[in-house]
């Protein structure tokens, strides 16, 4: 290990450790990371901006516009209201929000489906007078889940995709076998007994209280619009469009359905305020934070650290591949509990690659297994994806700052539970 690479990795640790410790400056500390990385020479300044995944941060600020359009609308107030008035408590409405979150994010990015179903357990929780904390986590952690289901269901399975070639219907069967959308509704089964069991107490009878009136339905067809978009333009092959557009369609897309919405209501409002408004209600320190982290990866791969780990991998595996699917599997589910699982995907597919040619055999289990612990994993902490993140930054703004430690009680057994359950079908199917 040559002085460079020594120098990065303790910086990379410095930088994780101050985010898990000052969560209320994580924007800041990730910036400032990132700036260290590029003034001593790690990431050359022209460099910055293609180490940013735009197509991400487009897809979050887009959809953070559209969802704050669509509260506003009073549509999740409605779909609360129907909640109250078929769930006999707040146990079962948890679980339902949870369940229709992990539908929703088989199809949309799971930051999206938080941004979408979290101010409906907000609604709930003012309704009936409880903190909105744990509901909010448990939709996180189930969106975060079935975001490996299928191809659009998450950045990650996007980065997958890509790198392997494989279709929508890829992820329900793959060269004749079952394919990750049943193996992660395996482990979201076993999940859902783990969060029965863990608000088994929450009986809070939940009474309805009327139905409240939507004042615009544009908000909810423009969600809807995006969703049904962002799912089509994944059956269109990448080859056929312009390069920019190919990799940062789902980008376009968020922020088109956007820019209708503030021309819908600035015309409904007949003021330009509505733009200005609308800048305001984005969350910018999550954006902020995730540029930081895309730009920090970029310069710890540059610095070798990636190779290193591919190179280490293969000499702990030797030629055995089951040892080389564990410590892939388990690295990932560590890592991402730590690193945002987008730009970790993206670093450790070609390491992954590297294992499988080394040990001379076909990398499909590897890559799966790759997938499963990164975006399964990536529910252990709060800031290891993306929609934990955005999921704290919901919280932060309706006034509750989450410790650490509050939401590790619900996503470790959860996590657990899904990957071990991922592990096991992942190597005897595709073994």
């Amino acid at each position: 290990m040559n002085v460079e690479m020594l120098i990065a990795i303790i910086l990379f640790a410095a930088t994780y450790i101050g985010l898990l410790i000052f969560p209320t400056w994580r924007a800041f500390i990730a910036l400032a990371s990132a700036t260290i990385f590029v003034t001593i020479g790690y990431l050359p300044l022209k460099e910055v901006l293609t180490a940013v995944d735009w197509n991400v941060i487009m897809m979050l600020g887009g959809t953070m516009g559209i969802v704050t359009l669509f509260i506003e609308s009073r549509m999740p107030a409605l779909l609360a209201d129907l909640i109250i008035a078929k769930m006999p408590n707040v146990k079962w409405a948890v679980l339902s929000l949870a369940l229709f979150a992990g539908i929703v994010s088989a199809f949309i990015d799971n930051v999206a489906t938080v941004l979408m179903i979290a101010p409906l357990a907000i609604t709930i929780a003012r309704k009936i007078n409880i903190s909105p904390v744990d509901s909010i986590i448990a939709i996180s952690v189930s969106s975060n889940l079935q975001g490996a289901a299928t191809l659009v269901g998450d950045t990650t399975s996007i980065l997958l995709g890509g790198h392997m070639g494989l279709s929508f219907a890829d992820f329900f069967f793959y060269e004749g076998k079952i394919g990750l959308f049943w193996i992660v509704q395996a482990g979201a089964l076993a999940s859902m007994v783990v969060l029965l069991f863990l608000f088994r107490k929450e009986k809070t009878v939940l009474t309805s209280m009327g139905r409240t009136v939507v004042k615009d339905y544009v908000p909810s067809i423009l969600l809807l619009l995006t969703i049904i978009l962002l799912i089509l333009v994944s059956f269109i092959p990448k080859d056929t469009l312009p390069l920019v557009i190919a990799d940062h369609a789902n980008g376009f897309i968020c922020m088109a359905m956007l820019l209708i919405g503030i021309v819908h209501r600035i015309i409904h409002e007949r003021s330009i305020k509505a733009l200005g408004d609308m800048l305001k209600e984005i969350d910018w320190f999550t954006l902020l934070l995730l540029s930081g982290l895309f730009i920090v990866i970029a310069g710890i791969t540059r610095a070798g650290v990636v190779d290193a780990l591919g190179n280490l991998f293969a000499r702990i595996s030797g030629n055995n591949v089951f040892i080389a699917y564990t410590i892939i599997v388990g690295f990932s589910v560590l890592l991402s509990a730590f690193i945002d699982n987008i730009p970790y995907v993206a670093t450790m597919l070609p390491v992954v690659a590297t294992v499988g040619a080394q040990l001379g055999v076909d990398p499909t289990v590897l890559y799966f297994g790759l997938l499963t612990g990164a975006t399964l994993g990536g529910n252990l902490t709060p800031i290891g994806a993306s929609a934990n993140i955005a999921a704290l930054g919901i919280l932060r703004k309706v006034g509750n700052e989450v410790p650490p430690s509050r939401f590790m009680r619900i996503s470790v057994p959860f996590t657990l539970s899904a990957v071990l359950t991922g592990y096991v079908l992942v190597w005897l199917i595709w073994a």
